[in-house]
């Protein structure tokens, strides 16, 4: 790692302005913000996670800007890293959700919030009675992991909450958790999403960034970068509108909608492949105990079993799933059962573009948003 006087690399930026001028000065509490963009409730939380979130510093959660919150579930033990950090909100839920035993690496580019994380690192390790510390801050970028001394396959999950759009290089992001994560992996995120290519115009506004919007990417460009770097097709979680509630960022914006989105993408070993399954969940997991809701395709009932198509198979038994499940080989029209189109298209994709398209009702849909999903609906 760098030594605390070295100089961070430079990551390009395109605009005059830095992000973390807006983060680390502008903005002084989530209160601030003019759009709902990084406030966005995910879905139900469970117990544990909220009583979890009660043990976090005031400052820590005030000064915190993330989308809800972006926690998945089977941590124990778990190493977890952090992409855009910012005040260590969601490191110091899940140092409680991993156990002494795991580990939370956070990394930022703003200073200021990588302080205020890092202040009160030893309030949050008595708060929870460990003996010794889980959690840890980097300042760098998300771009540059390796410059801030992080090793590949070393971490079980990445996670990212509202932060991945403010990067000038999204392809290098996803490259980089991919580099870092370990076979069997994931990368849970939420992030916001464009229904069209955004007008430089937008690219360029200077508040339109710093509210996440600016910087979305086109949702559909998703698929295609995560297939490019090597990820298993993008699990949709949760999706939900983003509302302007500033009349001239409204005007700027026009006929663009925007959805907050929370995704799952895997690395999985080309040995795990070996086709559709069925598999049946053992319960246990915390929060989870009797039913996971895995994405928008798939809900697993203790002791139920349920027909899987040969992505979820190669997922639930290369990951930290699997112990968690019985698979076996077998499975019929698991496509049909489980909600895939006769286009190919999942439900979690036919549901994001469900959003936007009842979203626009002021608006005819882009046409452009059709032809990848055959016309469907959510």
């Amino acid at each position: 790692c760098p030594s605390p006087g070295a100089q961070l690399a430079v990551v390009w930026w395109p605009l005059s302005f830095p992000p973390q001028d807006y983060y680390g000065k502008e903005l002084q509490k989530s209160e601030d913000l003019k759009t709902n963009a990084c406030i966005t409730s995910a879905r139900p939380l469970p117990k544990a996670v909220r009583d979890a979130l009660k043990r976090v510093h005031e400052e820590v959660v005030a000064r915190y800007y993330g989308c809800g919150l972006v926690i998945p579930e089977c941590l124990e033990s778990c190493r977890i890293l952090d992409l855009g950090s910012g005040s260590g909100r969601d490191c110091y839920l899940l140092s409680q959700l991993v156990g002494e035993q795991g580990h939370v690496t956070g990394i930022d580019m703003t200073e200021g919030q990588v302080e205020v994380a890092k202040k009160h690192i030893a309030y949050h390790m008595d708060k929870f009675g460990y003996q010794k510390t889980n959690v840890e801050f980097l300042q760098g970028y998300m771009e540059k992991l390796g410059d801030a001394g992080l090793a590949d396959e070393s971490y079980d999950i990445v996670i990212s909450n509202c932060v991945i759009n403010l990067s000038p290089d999204k392809r290098a992001v996803l490259r980089e958790a991919y580099r870092v994560l370990k076979p069997g992996g994931e990368m849970y995120f939420s992030d916001i999403y464009a229904s069209q290519h955004l007008s430089e115009t937008i690219r360029k506004h200077r508040v339109l960034w710093g509210e996440c919007l600016a910087g979305a990417l086109c949702w559909r460009d998703l698929y295609s970068i995560a297939a490019e770097v090597g990820f298993s097709p993008p699990c949709l979680v949760t999706s939900s509108p983003i509302t302007i509630g500033d009349r001239e960022l409204e005007g700027i914006v026009g006929d663009c909608r925007f959805v907050s989105a929370t995704f799952r993408l895997f690395k999985i070993p080309g040995s795990s492949w070996a086709g559709p399954g069925q598999v049946i969940y053992n319960g246990g997991i915390v929060g989870h105990e009797r039913e996971l809701v895995f994405d928008a395709n798939f809900t697993f009932k203790e002791g139920e079993v349920v027909d899987v198509d040969a992505e979820m198979a190669a997922i639930l038994r290369s990951s930290r799933f699997s112990e968690k499940f019985l698979i076996r080989a077998g499975g019929a029209n698991t496509a049909a059962q489980q909600g895939c189109c006769c286009t190919g298209v999942k439900v979690g994709s036919r549901q994001l573009h469900g959003w936007i398209q009842r979203w626009g009702h002021r608006y005819p849909l882009p046409s452009e948003l059709s032809w990848d999903l055959g016309g469907a609906t959510a």
